[in-house]
């Protein structure tokens, strides 16, 4: 049977190991969809969590030659300025399994706007929140829009 992501955005992480990407995001609840060797420095790996997937290339130091991501250094942060969100029906459960990991970086906590979440740093430096299932399109409740810390200049007054 083949399965199809239609109409949604795809997340494709080049990862110079796909063993590691498999262990570690299983451990998190994801299982292999598809999965292709990467002996050949081009190998690929799907992985699902219930409506999430997500997608590695290349599972060899090979991703480091890649035509645009190899023009930076190697120490160069992954996905800098991304946050991958992952939502999941058991936060709490998945909360625990990343503790023992070790890889937390924002622990469990409420947020204003009434959803549950946590922030991860996968092996490869990727940034990951994990955070209960919610509507992304629903308005956030009013004392959520306009947090204190991040409060809106007012305009001047026009004459």
């Amino acid at each position: 049977m083949t399965r199809r992501v239609s109409g949604a955005t795809a997340v494709e992480l080049h990862v110079p190991d796909l063993g590691l990407a498999k262990l570690f995001y299983g451990r998190l609840g994801f299982r292999v969809e598809r999965q292709e060797s990467a002996s050949d420095d081009k190998g690929y790996l799907v992985l699902r969590r219930d409506e999430a997937i997500l997608c590695f290339w290349g599972g060899t130091p090979a991703v480091r030659r890649h035509p645009y991501f190899g023009r930076f250094p190697r120490t160069a942060k992954r996905g800098y300025g991304v946050e991958i969100v992952v939502p999941v029906a058991d936060v709490r459960r998945v909360y625990a399994v990343a503790r023992r990991a070790r890889c937390v970086v924002e622990d469990l906590r409420l947020r204003p706007w009434g959803v549950r979440d946590f922030r991860i740093e996968d092996p490869f430096g990727y940034y990951v929140r994990f955070t209960e299932k919610h509507d992304v399109q629903a308005e956030a409740p009013r004392a959520a829009r306009h947090p204190p810390s991040v409060r809106r200049a007012r305009e001047p007054r026009r004459r």
